[in-house]
């Protein structure tokens, strides 16, 4: 049974998607994926979660066509996964940020702005907005290898997004960030998806998978042990959580007394809490607009405006004449 949406055009079909390592005899090693089916419908995000050795990273390596499956079905984008024009409609950010430290965070999304074949004028224009969008626009001619761990991770978001990809594998997309980061990384995610791109998300930070996906798939040992939306599978039907203005000592206590009598037992109280995550933000934007001197990451200007618009795919690259020869 497939796993997801039922949309007829998926941007990803996976139907008994099976991968078995072997060794050095051909023999069967390891079964990283078991008869895997899903699908991912256009501008869902959905969440793929597993503990260490679950097949996370099989599955991805395969969605990226860097690995070929023993057996089963798979479909990205209307293509095999393995299709160069395929690979140039994805966006791909790894779990570690491999990047040149010598070159500046400028070179370095010109260097992949010409791996897709961009323009001068439209690398240009991307990376000026990209760079304003992660808030290093600052620090564009500072070379990588002296950026932080969390400013080197807002380059890899910046260059998995220089294509304008219609599908997004994202790995630990929050990995060595600040709390503003993340914040800003999920808001990102939200809007990308509300504008029609596609992302698959593989974290384990379980937070950051329930603020932001639709859906996930959760592995264990290469099977698909549990699918649905987050609603469904977070929500708890045996139990309701009221909430009201505060009340005077004597007023909550006839509203207790009437509930009690109503469902037998006295319901437990406690006062709506701002998370740990709100409550940073709201602290370090007041010391933001005050002050005088800003050094590391600048607040982030928004969403890039080219990543707003329908990409235009009319026009013949030197790749697409490649594969035409």
């Amino acid at each position: 049974m497939i796993e997801g949406g039922t949309g007829k055009d998926p941007v990803i079909i996976a139907e008994g998607l099976t991968k078995v390592f072997r060794d050095f005899w051909r023999r069967p090693k390891v079964r990283a994926l078991d008869s895997v089916s899903f699908q991912i419908q256009k501008g869902e995000v959905v969440g793929l979660l597993g503990p260490n050795g679950a097949g996370k990273t099989t599955a991805i390596k395969l969605l990226l066509g860097l690995l070929h499956p023993t057996r089963g079905l798979l479909r990205v984008l209307g293509r095999s996964p393995r299709h160069v024009k395929s690979k140039e409609r994805i966006g791909y950010l790894s779990e570690e940020s491999f990047l040149y430290d010598h070159l500046t965070a400028e070179e370095t999304l010109d260097f992949y702005g010409r791996l897709f074949d961009l323009g001068r004028n439209i690398r240009k224009e991307r990376i000026n907005q990209l760079l304003e969008m992660i808030g290093l626009k600052h620090a564009r001619r500072r070379a990588i290898g002296e950026f932080s761990k969390g400013m080197a991770r807002r380059i890899g978001i910046a260059q998995a997004l220089i294509n304008d990809p219609e599908l997004m594998v994202l790995d630990e997309p929050t990995s060595g960030l600040d709390p503003i980061g993340c914040r800003e990384v999920k808001d990102l995610i939200l809007t990308l998806a509300k504008r029609g791109k596609t992302i698959l998300l593989s974290s384990h930070l379980l937070a950051d998978v329930e603020d932001v996906c639709d859906r996930i798939i959760i592995l264990y040992n290469g099977r698909v042990c549990a699918s649905g939306t987050v609603q469904n599978l977070l929500e708890d039907q045996t139990a309701c959580r009221l909430t009201m203005p505060s009340l005077s000592p004597d007023t909550l206590k006839e509203v207790l007394e009437i509930m009690r009598q109503k469902i037998g037992n006295t319901p437990d109280v406690d006062r709506p809490q701002k998370d740990l995550e709100q409550f940073f933000l709201e602290v370090v934007q007041k010391a933001q607009e005050v002050a005088a001197v800003k050094t590391g990451v600048d607040k982030s200007a928004g969403v890039a405006g080219y990543l707003a618009r329908e990409p235009e795919r009319t026009g013949k690259t030197v790749l697409d004449e490649l594969i035409e020869k």
